[in-house]
């Protein structure tokens, strides 16, 4: 009999707040100092990232607990929608949604470690770090979510004590919070909504609990509370992380480079002891790693139960681990490693994972009119106006970043075209069982 080990609320907290905290918030900033100049407009991008994220984990929290399976938007567009839709996003997501945030964590990583120790092979400690962590992950659920619940307390008690270091800090150059004329000029600016283009990458991963709700104690009651504590509480870091950064550097040491962690660190506490905070940084994210190996498999996993061709991804351990989903996760996440960009493959993911979330989201209104006979243990707070806020701010985010990398967001949808095309195949090869009528009784029933 395999194992029923389920996580905790802790450890589904520990999993948002390590799948948030990741690249993002340690290298993108250096982007947006380039046409962005004052320190009002760039923490109003990370407000406005706080506000969609919490909006997204709200209306999230309603459609887990009323469809409380693991796989994330592939369970809620399946079943909201059609079930070629949720494999679409359950295709995104198995193949790059998960694959492409773990090779962009561990090669920040590898960059991080290099910048102190320059003889390190960037690439080759990027693969081992996904390497031992796929290993962790692929043999128990308890003792993976055991170390994602440790390497996420350390992560955030390191980050508090970055933030108060920061606060000590006594800078050379002159920072004010704020707003200015120049501030006005750069919010109206293109600019601007380029760079919440690349603010909504960093605040991915709010809604990583989603992907593994089956795994979670009382699902209907917990994957809401984890979405809402873990968004808030790095809505909260990403705010003092960002004006730490901007307060302790000069903006034109920041402008255009990745390890802004780094940068910060030398002049918070020297080179020496800066270099060793860096490499804390580095390892810091570990946790993003390990999270994004735990939590993406299940989509794989589920779309193996419900697709016979598909099948072997669904395939389990004695202890109930999908390790098929996991190590497959991980051989693409070493490939992009190996031959991917840094910047094409932040490029890549960040629309196709924002078309997929903007229809979810969508989905709470499908829900209440389709679906209410279904109980809802959770309703989203704030609602309707929560979710159309979210809605406004993606398809601003959509319509910009197709604007500004249309040849990278063609590649996404080519990407989706082609998840229409192994559809079909599949379809051909044998009967889609998809979440059909019996799966949503089944839900109702539970």
């Amino acid at each position: 009999m395999k194992a029923t080990y389920k996580i905790s609320l802790i450890t589904a907290i520990s999993v948002v707040i390590a799948n948030m905290i990741g690249t993002g918030v340690f290298t993108s900033i250096g982007f947006q100092v380039i046409d962005l100049h004052t320190t009002f407009a760039i923490l109003l991008l990370w407000v406005l990232g706080g506000i969609m994220a919490l909006c997204g984990a709200l209306t999230y929290g309603e459609i887990g607990a009323a469809f409380p399976n693991s796989g994330g938007e592939y369970i809620y567009l399946s079943k909201l929608y059609h079930p070629l839709v949720g494999f679409l996003s359950g295709w995104v997501s198995s193949t790059v949604g998960f694959a492409a945030p773990v090779a962009l964590a561990a090669m920040a990583l590898g960059k991080y470690v290099q910048s102190v120790f320059t003889n390190v092979n960037e690439t080759i400690l990027a693969i081992s770090v996904v390497c031992i962590l796929t290993l962790i992950h692929s043999y128990n659920l308890r003792f993976g979510a055991a170390f994602q619940r440790i390497a996420t307390v350390i992560k955030v008690v390191f980050i508090v004590l970055f933030i108060i270091a920061g606060f000590l800090y006594a800078p050379q150059h002159s920072i004010s919070i704020l707003p200015t004329e120049r501030s006005s000029i750069d919010i109206f600016s293109g600019a601007f909504a380029v760079s919440l283009y690349w603010v909504s990458y960093s605040y991915s991963g709010w809604n990583a609990a989603a992907y593994m709700t089956g795994d979670i104690k009382d699902p209907s009651k917990n994957l809401p509370k984890s979405l809402l504590i873990g968004t808030s509480i790095v809505t909260i870091f990403y705010l003092l992380l960002n004006y730490v950064f901007l307060y302790t550097a000069p903006i034109n040491e920041l402008a255009g480079q990745v390890e802004i962690g780094h940068i910060s660190a030398q002049h918070i506490f020297g080179q020496q002891i800066g270099n060793v905070v860096g490499i804390v940084i580095a390892l810091l994210l570990v946790s993003s790693i390990s999270a994004m190996i735990l939590a993406g498999p299940r989509v794989a996993s589920s779309i193996g139960k419900n697709i016979a061709p598909l099948k072997v991804f669904a395939k389990e351990n004695k202890e109930g681990v999908p390790y098929v989903s996991i190590i497959t996760q991980s051989v693409i996440a070493i490939i992009l490693i190996a031959t991917a960009k840094f910047e094409d493959v932040l490029k890549l993911i960040g629309f196709v994972l924002t078309v997929f979330t903007f229809l979810t989201v969508l989905g709470v209104f499908v829900l209440r009119t389709k679906f209410k006979h279904i109980e809802k243990p959770y309703k989203t707070w704030g609602y309707p106006v929560t979710p159309i806020l979210f809605l406004i701010i993606n398809a601003w985010i959509l319509c910009f970043g197709f604007y500004i990398e249309p040849k990278m967001s063609l590649y996404g949808l080519g990407l989706i075209a082609l998840g229409v095309v192994v559809w079909f195949i599949l379809k051909k090869l044998s009967p889609i069982s998809t979440l059909d009528k019996n799966s949503i009784i089944e839900s109702e029933i539970k």
